[in-house]
């Protein structure tokens, strides 16, 4: 923007040299090489009083339509906004106010956040509004990886050597899912931008 700018200076202080124009009744003066330059381009000035494009609004840019975010089912009680933020507080008493952490009270506030978090990516993912693809693939790897740890831990001493085949079902599941999603996200993208 500086150098655009400047260069607008330059060209305003120093109009562009014109070659003299012959009067009549004067001999012409021989053209020298100092004199011979190519023809230098005529500068174009924005008045003023030209219209300027107007910025598309932040949702025009991004594409998101006329309609906004997707309304959940419940529209007029925002359940998951209440829910995150009930977790939220939820956390900060676990952890910050009573004088020894509370276990119970910190899980159950970590999965109140998730669960509200979870329900609105995926309300906005299966709307087309916003793309949650990598988050929506990566929950239920986490969660099938989780349980499946829990269930061998709970009957044997699970070891290590067992996460390396469980990595390799956990990429593949996620190639899917991402790959599912994916899809599913693009043509609900082009269901909104055809409908509004």
């Amino acid at each position: 923007m500086a150098k655009r700018k400047s260069s607008r200076r330059r060209s305003r202080k120093s109009p562009p040299k014109r070659a003299p124009q012959e009067r009549p009744g004067e001999p012409a003066e021989p053209a020298s090489s100092a004199s011979v330059a190519a023809p230098e381009r005529p500068v174009t000035r924005r008045s003023s009083s030209s219209p300027r494009r107007a910025r598309p609004a932040r949702g025009a840019r991004r594409g998101d339509g006329a309609e906004g975010r997707p309304h959940a089912p419940w529209h007029p009680l925002p359940l998951s906004e209440l829910l995150i933020l009930v977790g939220a507080v939820g956390v900060v008493v676990a952890v910050f106010v009573q004088a020894q952490p509370n276990t119970a009270l910190l899980l159950a506030s970590i999965a109140a956040v998730a669960i509200g978090t979870f329900e609105v990516t995926l309300r906005e993912h299966l709307a087309g509004f916003r793309s949650h693809t990598v988050l929506l693939a990566v929950v239920p790897v986490v969660v099938l990886h989780s349980a499946a740890l829990l269930v061998t831990g709970a009957f044997a001493s699970v070891p290590r050597w067992v996460n390396i085949p469980l990595l390799a079902l956990d990429i593949a599941i996620f190639s899917v899912l991402y790959k599912l999603l994916r899809l599913r996200y693009l043509d609900a993208r082009r269901e909104r931008r055809f409908a509004g």
